[in-house]
């Protein structure tokens, strides 16, 4: 069963235990996510296309400092409260991740308490694990937007699968 089948994700020290949304939680979630993904797809949208023109480069290779003034104008238009709400979705309020850190003899529920915790100080961390969220629960989505809408759907197809999200840790 695909809900039970847990994806298993390390980070830093600590290996999460991701299992899917269900459909109608995955559903609900889509509208959330369109409106704060929406914004930063579109700052990086053009460095998408530079990265897959070139020959060298994987999607997601792009200097820092190049990517830099496109996600802080994504990111200026998104209120802290939207990213902390989505937040509290994608990792506690549905219960699907467990969490096993060096500490811990047996991986324990993510709560609020406990992912303050591990992110306190490293909350880049706490957005490499949204972005696993999001790949294990939406990935199929991607695909499909491919298979459908040609070049923009496999620009966001490569930029979502490109590997490069494992050196964040």
């Amino acid at each position: 069963m695909k809900r039970l089948t847990p994806v298993v994700k390390e980070i830093g020290d600590n290996k999460f235990y991701i299992r899917p949304f269900s459909a109608f939680t995955a559903a609900n979630m889509t509208g959330d996510l369109a409106n704060v993904a929406t914004p930063i797809l579109a700052a990086i949208a053009p460095l998408v296309v530079k990265a897959v023109g070139s020959e060298d480069k994987k999607v997601l290779d792009t200097d820092v400092a190049e990517m830099a003034p496109s996600m802080q104008g994504a990111f200026s238009g998104l209120s802290g409260d939207k990213l902390e709400r989505l937040s509290m979705k994608l990792l506690i309020e549905h219960q699907n991740i467990s969490v096993e850190t060096p500490e811990s003899e047996k991986a324990k529920l993510l709560t609020k308490d406990l992912a303050d915790e591990l992110f306190c100080g490293e909350v880049e961390d706490m957005f490499v694990l949204m972005w696993y969220v999001i790949q294990v629960n939406f990935s199929g989505f991607f695909k499909k937007l491919a298979a459908r809408f040609g070049l923009v759907g496999d620009l966001f197809q490569k930029a979502q699968t490109t590997q490069n999200t494992a050196p964040l840790t």
